[in-house]
């Protein structure tokens, strides 16, 4: 039996080439969600470096360029598709995904999302 969805926001709630913070439906914890056209990424709001919350500013999780995801704590720097760290003092390790789809102009939440980091250095 499939896990129901959970509705986290609409297509048009997340900017074009942006970034939003979510809240989780399901346990409450910060979500970063990045949009390209009907392409959406979704990933734990936490940095595998110290376990912190990669934004300082609300909704603010892209570097200058907008190509990359930056730790606003050390300036990592992380792939969008990937959540590959490519830059900073955690590089090839990653951000934790979270399986969304899109049905319709719904993103919605696939299953359950991974736990939050409790000690980022247990991380392999």
């Amino acid at each position: 039996m499939k896990a129901p969805r959970h509705l986290l926001c609409r297509l048009a709630d997340l900017p074009d080439g942006g970034s939003r913070e979510l809240r989780c439906p399901i346990d409450g914890g910060g979500l970063i969600a990045l949009r390209r056209g009907r392409r959406v990424w979704l990933y734990r709001n936490q940095c595998p470096h110290l376990g912190l919350e990669l934004d300082w500013v609300q909704d603010q999780f892209l570097d200058h360029s907008g190509q990359f995801i930056q730790c606003a704590t050390h300036g990592a720097l992380f792939e969008i598709d990937t959540g590959l760290c490519v830059a900073g003092p955690c590089v090839h390790q990653r951000l934790i995904p979270v399986p969304c789809s899109l049905r319709g102009d719904q993103v919605l939440l696939e299953r359950p999302p991974p736990a939050p980091l409790k000690d980022p250095s247990a991380r392999p």
